[in-house]
């Protein structure tokens, strides 16, 4: 469990719409476009949004190396570990335990190098859309220079399994960043 809460904390923007042939959950981030965003903030934002998209729903982790691994990603989380190498190898292990795992994107905000995305995890697909079941997560990360080089999280327990389990589960610190 301690993985689920902190494979929570990552990732995600845009609408959903689910793929005719995979029923895997798929980043639309034209939905959350805002007309006042800066050329900028788009690029920031469809960059997080792949980021997003090929991590957390596509298990696409050859290609978050190959794409991402190009920064000092700083993990606020403290149950994760630094680096997207060290993001990735949490998430190969995570995606083992839970398959079936989506990144529901509610909402997006962009403020400049910030990029915020408010989204809804489930563990199983016949949980997508009922929000009495998985996490409401708010994921941030800061970029620069076009790269992902921060990111924090805010997780809370929808129903009463995940309530007792983030009330008795600490997990293990892993970095030293702090949270704030």
């Amino acid at each position: 469990m301690l993985k689920l809460l902190i494979s929570f904390i990552f990732v995600l923007t845009s609408s959903v719409a689910y793929s005719q042939d995979s029923k895997r959950l798929e980043v639309e981030l034209s939905t959350f476009e805002k007309p006042n965003w800066t050329e900028q903030e788009v690029a920031n934002a469809k960059l997080i949004a792949d980021f997003v998209q090929n991590l957390m729903n596509n298990h696409n982790f050859d290609y978050i190396i190959k794409q991402y691994n190009n920064s000092d990603y700083i993990q606020h989380n403290r149950n994760l570990p630094d680096k997207v190498t060290g993001l990735v190898s949490f998430m190969k292990e995570f995606v083992e335990d839970y398959p079936e795992y989506g990144y529901d994107v509610k909402h997006v905000y962009v403020d400049g190098n910030y990029v915020v995305f408010h989204s809804h995890v489930t563990l199983n697909k016949e949980d997508r859309g009922n929000d009495q079941k998985g996490m409401n997560i708010i994921d941030t990360w800061r970029l620069e220079e076009g790269k992902i080089v921060e990111h924090w999280d805010a997780i809370q327990a929808l129903d009463l399994s995940m309530r007792v389990y983030a009330l008795f589960s600490g997990g293990d610190i892993v970095n030293s960043n702090g949270v704030f």
